[in-house]
């Protein structure tokens, strides 16, 4: 799995500003709207996006597991290479525009979500780390097309622990779009969906995907 992989979905996470708002912004603010003193910590923030993030790092963990039984199989690694490199490719698209583009890849997950969505009420209202944790824990397995075609990188990295580590760089790529809050939160959003931005982003994760493939070829 080639390095640049990690700085691909770090950007990824980073830049689908707008994606992560819709999918994540809610419970965000439900942090601060439900705080009984009005306005959670930045202790409580970080405490649900770490659980948040350690989600991630554990769907990673048994996507590059599930890999690295297939990778014995030498004609199967080359799939999951050639499809984490599709993956790539749909999401330099997605960050270029096409954002209906994940929208069937997020309708797989609802099964799984809807078994687990009923036990975030027992952390609600977060009245501090102790709820806020285990929420951002529950929360790290909502449906979303961009965390879904991430692990498939995570998948064709064939190990487990590379899996990981590849979607805890892409968890802290999402961390500043949902720890910002207020007026830092609402620039960081005008840059990320600023045309120019979501362009260059755009063409440098569709050129990482590029790459794989013709790497893929040569091999």
């Amino acid at each position: 799995m080639p390095e640049n992989s990690f700085l691909a979905l770090f950007i990824v996470g980073l830049l689908g500003a707008g994606h992560c708002a819709g999918m994540c912004g809610g419970i965000v603010g439900a942090l601060s709207l439900q705080s009984p003193q009005g306005g959670a910590s930045v202790v409580v923030h970080l405490a649900y996006n770490l659980g948040r993030i350690a989600s991630y790092a554990v769907a990673g963990l048994l996507a590059g597991a599930l890999g690295q039984v297939a990778g014995k199989l030498m004609p199967l690694q080359h799939g999951l290479y050639l499809f984490a490199s599709l993956m790539l490719v749909a999401l330099g698209l997605y960050l270029l525009g096409a954002t209906r583009l994940l929208a069937p890849i997020e309708k797989s997950g609802q099964v799984l979500w809807s078994r687990i969505q009923p036990l975030t009420g027992k952390f609600l209202p977060v009245r501090g780390v102790a709820q806020a944790l285990p929420l951002g824990l529950l929360w790290g397995w909502l449906p979303c097309g961009l965390v879904y075609s991430a692990l498939t990188t995570a998948l064709a990295s064939g190990d487990a622990m590379q899996g990981a580590l590849l979607m805890l760089a892409f968890g802290l790529g999402t961390l500043p779009n949902l720890l910002l809050a207020g007026l830092l939160l609402s620039r960081f959003r005008r840059f990320a969906q600023a045309p120019a931005t979501r362009i260059v982003s755009g063409l440098l994760v569709l050129g990482y995907g590029l790459l794989g493939m013709i790497n893929l070829i040569r091999s």
